[in-house]
């Protein structure tokens, strides 16, 4: 009963623990896109996909509506997004965005990480070849969806790639730049997305040793668990 008891509460530490780290990153995204572009959903796109990323997630109603007001308070003007790049351990190469009211401190952070791996950022745009960047979706297949024929429905829309993944889940893949025709077509047929976003694809991937990801995974942990860090990318296989 005791060890029983210990480990409902660890899981449920860890829980809140992952939550306490994941909620202001999706505040933090949902701040800058109704900054960007107004705070209506149905008006703008990039607010829309914010949003239904945080309800994945489970966040709370009213942090979502925080969120969304803090884009017209008094300290929405120093929200930015902000990317860097960066060598790490072994030489994996890792891009890093991050959204932040103050890029002093993020740059700070983040040049940190680097350096105590024994790696370090590289002039931006050093990397950017070495990456496709894809609009990618998920969401869960139901009973009589073809996928086939939804593959046909989406290719005028900019798809490239349609899978299927763990528990019936859907992953459709496009470049960047069909990432709103993409949601666009979804919409209309009626199809509920569960996680949209815009992902970095190593275009060559490296395969790495079971001892060196253990050195590359400590510094991306320390890098993910930042809060202003929106997304990290890498080159591993």
């Amino acid at each position: 009963m005791g060890r029983a008891f210990e480990y409902r509460r660890a899981a449920k530490e860890k829980r809140w623990d992952k939550m306490s780290k994941l909620f202001p990153k999706l505040g933090h995204a949902i701040t800058v896109a109704a900054k960007e572009g107004g705070e209506d959903p149905d008006m703008n796109s990039k607010l829309r996909t914010a949003i239904q990323n945080a309800k994945a997630e489970n966040m709370p109603k009213d942090k979502i509506e925080a969120a969304i007001k803090r884009a017209s308070g008094k300290d929405a003007a120093n929200f930015v997004e902000l990317n860097y790049e960066g060598k790490g351990p072994h030489g994996v190469l890792v891009f890093v965005e991050c959204a932040t009211d103050n890029s002093n401190r993020t740059v700070a952070n983040v040049k940190s990480y680097f350096n105590k791996a024994g790696g370090g950022l590289v002039p931006s745009g050093s990397l950017e070849f070495m990456f496709s960047r894809k609009a990618v979706f998920e969401f869960e297949k139901t009973e009589e969806m073809d996928l086939e024929e939804l593959e046909l429905e989406l290719i005028d829309a900019g798809l490239d790639e349609i899978e299927e993944g763990e528990e019936g889940l859907v992953i459709i893949y496009g470049d960047y730049t069909n990432f709103n025709n993409l949601q666009k077509a979804l919409e209309e047929l009626s199809i509920e997305v569960k996680k949209a976003n815009l992902q970095r694809i190593p275009t060559s991937p490296v395969s790495f040793t079971e001892e060196q990801l253990v050195d590359i995974e400590k510094m991306l942990d320390k890098i993910e668990d930042d809060e202003d860090v929106q997304n990290v990318f890498t080159n591993i296989e």
